[in-house]
């Protein structure tokens, strides 16, 4: 997947069916934050969500103990969610390259783009996508927009 483009919808599909497990960076306790109700909605599509904010270390949050940093995340990790500023994502990235076994993407949240970090990763074979959320992205690629009447773009016989 190329950083400097928008991915595709196949894609991103493809890494929305075959992530399980998903460690968000920077996530918010507080439920008005979109961090938290984008790990919350996350959570309640069946991703194993593990919160990340130092700040609230050792809270628990969807079930899960908000751990310090991605050292302190499972190795079943296998996307890492950025919610923090564009020049935070560098070692953000070198940490999950380091400490997650399993991990197949970077996903960096809307207003997030790090072209140096994002080809970093893919040059260690992982996907990367910037500027995007998984939320909306999940939303708008398995129909539920469409429910609330938004036209996605995307033509299916499915209602």
């Amino acid at each position: 997947m190329r950083t400097m483009s928008k991915p595709t919808d196949t894609q991103l599909k493809h890494i929305l069916q075959t992530t399980r497990c998903i460690a968000v960076v920077g996530v918010s306790l507080n439920t008005v934050r979109p961090s938290y109700f984008v790990a919350r909605y996350l959570r309640l599509k069946g991703f194993r969500v593990i919160p990340v904010n130092p700040g609230h270390a050792g809270a628990i949050l969807f079930d899960e103990i908000v751990r310090e940093s991605l050292s302190e995340c499972p190795a079943e990790v296998d996307m890492v969610d950025i919610f923090r500023r564009s020049d935070h994502v560098p070692p953000i990235v070198d940490e999950a390259l380091e400490v997650l076994p399993n991990l197949r993407t970077i996903w960096m949240q809307i207003g997030v783009r790090n072209d140096d970090a994002a080809a970093k990763a893919e040059a260690r074979g992982v996907a990367v996508v910037q500027d995007l959320c998984p939320k909306m992205e999940y939303q708008r690629l398995f129909g539920e927009l469409r429910i609330g009447g938004i036209n996605t773009g995307i033509i299916s016989s499915k209602l």
